[in-house]
This record gives structure tokens, C-alpha cells and sequence, in this order.
């Protein structure tokens, strides 16, 4: 055989080797790939099935949001993912987008962990929590802190007195005042006042999706409350004189005088007409605050109480506010009556009588209260 033939039959063989060699890299790498695609692809489906499941199944805890108004879906994500109400933000978006939600609602919300995608979006869409409430626990307006205390005690598991006793932590406070700088300030630090967060825990209905809502859970969600209802109206209170701790003593004074809506905004007019006279407002929910009990009527020895609550002996506004109170009292507080009134009284039906001086005040109650044989100690005279 010519060494012609030899050489080319060698590198014949060679090449043949070297094809193998490829193709055996090239099906191994392939295989590789197929391989690396395929755990891709089962990750990827375990990792979106995963973000589509709740945070936690078990935890019923209740998650206070607040959706700001204007938030996009991605802003809204972004929420709901920091409070760890959802897995990924970004699965939430494309998730939404596939089954064209849209119309979220802003408002404060209570989630929980347990709940689906499809339960938080209604929520959204909706503006009401899909969850049914575990309980429901009802504020009426002018009920006061230890009031307050009292009727969360009778729904969980904690006594009047812990609540009180939280609510009244310096330290619990300072860090609500960092939290809630909008509405609290060290106004409520002052020490003649009984409870600093007293008139600042917004009475209304709230709905709890745990059977023991911490005693902080609730304060904070009372506050949040509070602070939505004051920002909304935060231009009109900077041009008052007023600060925010004297706004809401104010509302809850007129809260606590007012027997109707109708009424709120004459009285508070009343109110700030006396303050401008460098009168006493002289009204008995404070007395009966200061004393710290209730009372049918107010005697004259009450008058005396000595307290920075009591508007008999004190000028100006009291030291805090008394209660909780209505948004339509705070709206009477912001926006009162432009009218000339210094004196009020009210008959036994609740029917309220304006008087501009002290002589036709006399004359009114002559008219509608003594002759009527009603007794009813009212703002601005001596109880008898």
C-alpha cells in the first residue's frame, strides 16, 4: 500500500473519531440543556404555582394595609407584598393582568396570610373584606377611653384594666407619635392629661378576621382611623387658629353637647364665641369627665371639682378631649355656624334654644325649662 493511501486512510479514521467525539459532545450538551430546561421549566411552574398560593394557610392574623388613592396595580403590589399579604409582587401583577382586573379601590383593608389571590383582589375591587368577620366590635361616638377598654374587654381575651394600661405606656406612646406624626404630637405627653390617647381612637364599627386581635393591633387600627378622617380635612385645620389635639378636644366637646347633627354646628359655633369673648365654655360633659363618673345631673358642688377638665373653673378649652366623637362633630368643629349665640339650653324633648345674651337666656329657660318643672342642669348656668 503507498504511503498515499496510508495517510489519507489515517486521517480518514481520524476525522471519523473526531465526528464521534463531536457528536457525543453535541448530544451530551444537548442533553445538558434539555435537562437544565426541564428542572427550568418544573422550577418555574413550582415557583409561579407557588406565588399563586396564600403566604400562610394557617395564619389568620390580621394585616392592617392602607391603599393610598391613585395607587397603580405595581404601587398596590408593592404593598401587599411589603405586609407580606402576598408572595411576589410580580406574579400579582401578572396575574391580575391575565384575568383583567382592574377598578382597585383605595381605603384601609384588613388581609390576612391565609388568603388567596382571587380573596384579595375582590377585597380591592370591592372595597369590603371578602373574609366573614371572626368578630365585630362596635364604637359608639362619644364613648370614652375607659368605655372604650371596657367593651374590647367583654369581646377578647384581656381585662379593661391591660388595655388601659397599654394605651397609658409612655413608651407605647412615643412610638405611636413617630408612627402617626400626622395626628399625635407631645401635646398628648402633657402630664394633667388622663389618657393621652383619649379622643384619638376613632369610634365606629371594626371587623376582626382573628379571635385575639393583639390590644396594639387595635389601638393602631382606632388611630388609623382617626388620622384618615383628620387628613382629609388637613387644609381646612391649618387655616384654623387650632391646633390638631385642640381641634379634636373641641369635637369631642361638641360631640358630647350636641343631642343631634343638626345641632353640631350652632353649638360649636356657641363654643368658639365664647372662647372669643374670653368666657368659660362651661359645659357639663367635662365636669362629669373630671369627676369621672356618670351623672344625671350636675349639682353645684360638681362645679368645684378641681381639674384642668373642668370648663367651670377653667378658661379656655380643656386639657384633652373627653371622648371619641362623630365625623360630622368634627366637621361642625372645622366649619361651625357663623351666628352671634354666647348661651344654649335644651328642653327634655331635645329641642335647643340660642340666646345672644344672658337676660334672654334667663327668659328661655323660664319659658322652656322651669315652667316645664324640668331641673336639667344646662351649659352656662349654676345647677342648682
Amino acid at each position: 500500500m503507498s504511503d498515499f493511501k496510508k495517510s489519507y486512510k489515517e486521517k480518514l479514521k481520524k476525522r471519523s473519531e473526531e465526528a464521534s467525539t463531536v457528536r457525543k459532545i453535541v448530544t451530551i450538551v444537548l442533553a445538558v440543556i434539555a435537562v437544565l430546561l426541564i428542572i427550568a421549566l418544573i422550577s418555574g411552574y413550582l415557583y409561579i404555582k407557588s406565588s399563586l398560593q396564600p403566604v400562610d394557610p394557617d395564619d389568620e392574623s390580621q394585616i392592617n394595609v392602607e391603599v393610598p388613592i391613585g395607587s397603580s396595580t405595581s404601587q398596590i403590589a408593592s404593598i401587599l407584598k411589603d405586609n407580606d399579604v402576598i408572595k411576589n409582587e410580580l406574579i400579582f401583577r401578572f396575574y391580575t393582568k391575565f384575568k383583567n382586573e382592574t377598578g382597585f379601590q383605595a381605603g384601609d383593608y384588613s388581609f390576612t396570610a391565609s388568603m388567596t389571590l382571587d380573596e384579595i383582589i375582590e377585597s380591592l375591587k370591592t372595597g369590603k373584606i371578602v373574609k366573614e368577620p371572626t368578630v365585630r366590635v362596635t364604637i359608639p361616638e362619644g364613648r370614652n377611653l375607659e368605655q372604650i377598654a371596657e367593651l374590647y374587654a367583654e369581646e377578647f381575651d384581656f381585662t379593661k384594666e391591660e388595655f388601659l394600661e397599654q394605651a397609658n405606656d409612655e413608651e407605647y406612646i412615643n412610638q405611636l407619635i413617630e408612627d402617626y406624626p400626622a395626628i399625635l404630637s407631645d401635646e398628648v405627653l402633657n402630664e394633667d392629661i388622663r389618657y393621652p390617647l383619649e379622643g384619638y381612637l376613632f369610634a365606629t364599627t371594626y371587623d376582626y378576621f382573628v379571635e385575639d386581635p393583639t390590644i396594639e393591633q387595635i389601638i393602631e387600627e382606632m388611630i388609623s382611623r382617626t388620622e384618615a378622617t383628620v387628613v382629609e380635612r388637613s387644609e381646612e385645620i391649618e387655616e384654623s387658629d387650632l391646633t390638631i389635639h385642640e381641634i379634636l378636644t373641641m369635637a369631642s366637646l361638641v360631640e358630647n353637647e350636641a343631642p343631634n347633627e343638626d345641632s353640631r354646628k350652632d353649638i360649636a359655633g356657641v363654643f368658639y364665641n365664647r372662647l372669643d369673648e374670653d368666657m368659660m365654655l362651661q359645659t357639663d360633659p367635662t365636669v362629669l369627665y373630671a369627676l369621672g363618673e356618670h351623672k344625671d345631673r350636675v349639682l353645684f358642688e360638681d362645679l368645684e371639682v378641681d381639674s384642668p377638665y373642668n370648663t367651670y373653673q377653667n378658661e379656655g378649652l380643656p386639657v384633652g378631649p373627653i371622648s371619641s366623637f362623630n365625623a360630622n362633630s368634627l366637621e361642625a368643629t372645622i366649619n361651625p355656624s357663623d351666628n352671634d349665640y354666647l348661651y344654649f339650653l335644651a328642653n327634655s324633648e331635645g329641642e335647643i334654644f340660642y340666646a345672644e345674651d344672658f337676660e334672654e337666656h334667663k327668659k328661655l329657660r323660664e319659658e322652656h325649662i322651669d315652667n316645664n318643672n324640668e331641673d336639667t342642669p344646662l351649659p352656662d348656668d349654676t345647677p342648682e
